[in-house]
């Protein structure tokens, strides 16, 4: 599994996935190999994985680039695996090599890329190569939406296999919500990159225009788009129902955020399948959705729908006159009930494994 910043998880939706699936495929008997680019570390096993840690150049260009060029080559000399999951579209460029060196390989593409803002122009541009060439050059093409499958196969005109995230269903204690000040179901939140495409402006904006008095717990920053960044805090300046907490790393305090809020807020607009958005329903958040036919997937279509700042301010409104307790009450249930029925982590696992024996399987006929 190649392509992420490895394991353990510290940030992103591909790096739990790598360590969800990779240590469930190793509870089965499998030999998982992860390529790691987590800086400082030098433990080479985890979860029953093993892990190969090595270098990447420390640049938003480049580093995902180096990294899994390094972690090809291993892979293709050293390591010389059945199968490689290779994780991210930008990894293009190494598919022609493992597959040349014996290595059948399923790319897992990550939304549309090419359509966010922080790779406008040059990013852009390769991101669209990228996508053409994983399609073309991959043995698979994982996507974790049938909203991307269908874009592919309209696109590109070929199938691919529809795996997506998985979420834990649960009931968090709130014993540390006092720590930031709160108190359970007495707060709306969001946990988003600030980036345009996850519209937290707007957000902010529809909020702050709101009859609202409840706190709006806005959680997250960016790396790269200080700009954007600047642009959500004076959206929200001055406004003392509105608090950024700035990026939240801890776990458990998340899980009590997503299980606790009266809403959820989520405005990505251009990924697939969103681990945020799945963790927030499986901790039961009624959630508040940026009208995109990947957010209605997520929910089979439970949850409020919002395309600007006047119609997420129409939807807090109708909350704070307390006439939707009933139908947060809903969602709420519903939610938790899509997560059980869909996107449970054992049967994700199991998808990767049937994928992975018939690659080995193809493979083992066409040499034969």
């Amino acid at each position: 599994m190649m392509g992420t910043r490895g394991v353990p998880a510290l940030y992103g939706g591909f790096e739990t996935a790598v360590e969800e699936i990779g240590s469930r495929l190793a509870a089965r008997g499998h030999q998982v190999t992860v390529y790691c680019r987590n800086p400082d570390q030098t433990i080479t096993s985890y979860k029953g994985m093993s892990l190969v840690n090595l270098p990447a150049i420390r640049h938003r260009a480049a580093e995902t680039l180096s990294h899994t060029g390094l972690s090809a080559v291993h892979a293709a000399i050293r390591d010389r695996p059945d199968v490689a999951f290779v994780l991210n579209a930008a990894n293009a460029p190494y598919l022609r090599p493992l597959r040349m060196a014996g290595v059948p390989c399923a790319i897992h593409l990550d939304g549309l890329e090419s359509r966010r803002e922080k790779w406008r122009g040059a990013g852009a541009a390769y991101y669209r190569w990228a996508e053409k060439a994983s399609v073309r050059r991959g043995t698979a093409v994982i996507a974790d939406s049938q909203a991307i499958a269908d874009y592919v196969r309209a696109t590109y005109g070929r199938d691919c296999d529809v795996i997506a995230y998985g979420a834990p269903v649960l009931h968090p204690g709130s014993d540390r919500l006092a720590e930031l000040g709160l108190r359970p179901g007495d707060f709306h939140l969001l946990v988003a990159r600030f980036e345009p495409e996850n519209h937290v402006v707007d957000a902010v904006h529809g909020y702050r225009s709101s009859d609202e008095s409840r706190a709006f717990v806005v959680v997250g920053g960016a790396p790269y788009s200080q700009w954007y960044v600047d642009q959500v805090k004076q959206a929200g300046a001055g406004d003392r129902r509105i608090t950024f907490t700035g990026g939240i790393y801890d776990q458990s305090l998340l899980d009590q955020l997503y299980g606790h809020c009266l809403t959820y807020v989520h405005g990505h607009s251009v990924g697939g399948t969103n681990p945020s958005l799945l963790r927030a329903m499986g901790a039961g958040a009624p959630v508040l959705a940026y009208d995109v036919e990947f957010n209605r997937e997520v929910t089979a279509n439970q949850a409020l729908f919002w395309a600007d700042a006047d119609s997420l301010r129409a939807h807090v409104n109708a909350i704070a006159s307390g006439g939707m307790s009933n139908a947060l009450a809903e969602l709420s249930v519903m939610g938790q009930t899509r997560i059980a029925e869909h996107y449970q982590w054992d049967d994700i696992t199991t998808q990767y494994e049937e994928l992975a024996r018939r690659l080995i399987t193809a493979s083992d006929r066409a040499t034969s």
